[in-house]
């Protein structure tokens, strides 16, 4: 029977879903909103608040970010990618054979971002030695990381989550390789796809070494000449910044065919050049009220920005990074590290006008200007991945055995049912910790907040969908004519819309509002409902349509040179691929 309590509970599923998509706000303060709104309407418990932050998908989740993070931060998993040139060979589909089983061999046990942010730099290097365009390597990186995620219990957040849930129902746990066997058949029918089919189906970009050209900056940069009269004449430029000249920076001062860099506080003389960047239409009005003269043979590349002393260097804001949801004005890591930002580029779209405004998002490529001495303190950073560098390698070979043991063991604990996987990866993590892989700060820092508090937000909206009767509502109305059709066709449908869900959302959303609802439909037509479990599990965690839909896609968009139609181009065959085979293999390994 359909109660008032449903029509809530559909609202905010359709309200919270469509955040989701639009991203008007962060999935995490779209959650947290869910959530006071459940309490508000008296759908959930004041008890039951905090059953999102209380669940043991929540903990395990955070214990494996900090397992992670113990193991990149010793530089095993860095040695370990530096180490593939030799395994590469010399031809295009070696090298993405090799980078594919690589990344989907650590996703399985390490975050896939943290692998996938340490090992772009490596594939850029890898391909250019090759004269191999990046663009044939970074999305094959991507789309294998989430193969590796899909094969064991611990591969992905969504993984933990959907196990959760299922004990939280009363059915059996998943254990740690219950997932290899569709995992690996995927990773297999994945990487082949990809070897295949990459040169045929993703573009080798072209025309974007020059970062001037890739940025767009050629309509923002102008050298002009000081004449005589000129009110600059004699002043210094932060003075004059300050009052009339804003949205205009000064990248250098050219005197006697000598350049100064970072000349702000330098006096300026007659017939000086000065290299600035900002709006045309500022530019123009600078050159008519300063008495300006643009330079006859203005040809502006990269050689224009950057010297032996200063660096044009790319940099990828990754998840986590201090600088989310930060301006330029706000940031003190920009200033600290005295970087000069020439342009962000966001999904595809260079952002230039009003840097200083750009609240900064993760998947951002930053077009930086820094002195040599910098660039490897910020390859050190957290912060941002120079994703046209490679760092210094620093293997703390002690450390690394001592974490690569820690793992092993949380595996090993859980694999043999020793130890439940929530009690083994926080004794693991407390491990990291205690044996010097990794500091108490690094801990808090390497746990991503804004996914602990999507799950413990969002989690009480799948509990209110079970406790009013939504989802059972919805499978015995909605669902009905599928379920008549048979487990089969439930199954396939699940899979399609959970797929098409995460390709616009968050995946850990999209598995925590179809969860309930495959439960439902299970319970109707008296089966098991593992094997939708799987399904939805399999589809939530493999997103290969968009650059949005999974954070991997997202770090190697501006990397790659990629457009947002690439995406559909290599993956929408790749889903294809993956619905069939988890529908017809689901049901064999995993009987209804």
């Amino acid at each position: 029977m359909f109660h008032f309590d449903h029509i809530l509970i559909l609202i905010i599923t359709a309200a919270a879903a469509l955040l989701f998509v639009t991203e008007k706000l962060r999935v995490d303060v779209t959650a947290l909103c869910v959530l006071a709104i459940l309490l508000i309407l008296n759908l959930i418990n004041p008890d039951q608040a905090l059953y999102g932050f209380a669940n043991t998908a929540t903990a395990t989740v955070a214990a494996m970010f900090v397992l992670s993070a113990g193991l990149v931060r010793t530089g095993l998993v860095e040695w370990l990618a530096r180490h593939l040139d030799r395994l590469a060979g010399k031809g295009e589909r070696k090298l993405i054979i090799v980078l594919c089983i690589t990344v989907a061999a650590l996703s399985a046990f390490i975050v896939n971002t943290a692998t996938v942010a340490i090992l772009i730099p490596v594939a850029v290097m890898l391909a250019k030695t090759r004269k191999i365009a990046p663009s044939r390597v970074l999305i094959p990186l991507s789309f294998a990381s989430q193969f590796g995620g899909v094969c064991t219990l611990v591969g992905t957040s969504t993984n933990i989550l959907v196990n959760s849930l299922s004990v939280a129902n009363g059915l059996e746990r998943f254990q740690l390789f219950e997932f290899a066997p569709l995992g690996i058949v995927l990773t297999i029918i994945g990487v082949l796809y990809l070897t295949i089919f990459s040169q045929v189906l993703i573009p080798k970009r072209k025309g974007l070494d020059e970062k001037i050209d890739k940025y767009r900056l050629a309509d923002y940069l102008s050298e002009m000449k000081v004449k005589g009269g000129s009110p600059l004449i004699d002043k210094k430029w932060m003075d004059i910044k300050k009052k009339d000249l804003k949205d205009v920076d000064l990248i250098k001062i050219i005197r006697d065919d000598k350049a100064t860099w970072r000349a702000s506080a330098t006096k300026i003389r007659k017939d000086d050049y000065l290299l600035l960047l900002g709006n045309a239409d500022e530019l123009i009005k600078m050159k008519d009220n300063y008495n300006l003269e643009t330079k006859a043979d203005d040809v502006i590349d990269d050689k224009k920005l950057q010297s032996d002393e200063i660096k044009l260097i790319e940099a990828l804001v990754p998840p986590r990074s201090r600088l989310i949801g930060r301006t330029l004005r706000s940031a003190d890591y920009i200033r600290r590290y005295g970087l000069v930002v020439l342009a962000v580029q966001r999904r595809g779209n260079v952002l230039r006008d009003r840097l200083v405004d750009i609240t900064f998002d993760d998947g951002d490529t930053l077009l930086l200007q820094c002195d040599s001495e910098s660039v490897q303190r910020i390859m050190q950073s957290t912060d941002l991945i120079v994703t046209n560098e490679l760092t210094e390698l620093h293997l703390r070979k002690d450390r690394a055995v001592v974490a690569l043991t820690i793992l092993s063991s949380v595996i090993l604990l859980a694999a043999f049912n020793i130890l439940p996987i929530l009690t083994a990866a926080l004794i693991g993590a407390v491990a990291m910790v205690l044996g010097r892989c990794i500091t108490i700060e690094e801990a808090y820092k390497a746990i991503d907040w804004k996914v602990i508090f999507l799950l413990g937000g969002i989690l009480p909206l799948g509990l209110a969908m079970q406790q009013t009767g939504t989802a059972a509502w919805f499978a015995n109305t909605v669902m009905k004519p599928l379920i008549d059709m048979g487990p089969i066709v439930v199954l396939a449908c699940l899979y399609l819309v959970t797929a098409a869900l995460t390709e616009m959302m968050s995946n850990n959303a999209s598995a925590i509002l179809l969860v309930p609802i495959a439960l439902s439909a299970a319970e109707i037509m008296g089966i098991s409902a593992r094997p939708f479990l799987i399904a939805i599990t399999f589809a939530a965690s493999t997103s290969f349509a968009t650059p949005i839909g999974y954070q991997t896609n997202t770090m190697v968009y501006a990397p790659g040179g990629y457009h947002f139609s690439d995406y559909a181009r290599i993956g929408v065959p790749l889903n294809i691929l993956f619905w069939i085979t988890t529908v017809l293999l689901a049901p064999v390994i995993w009987p209804f």
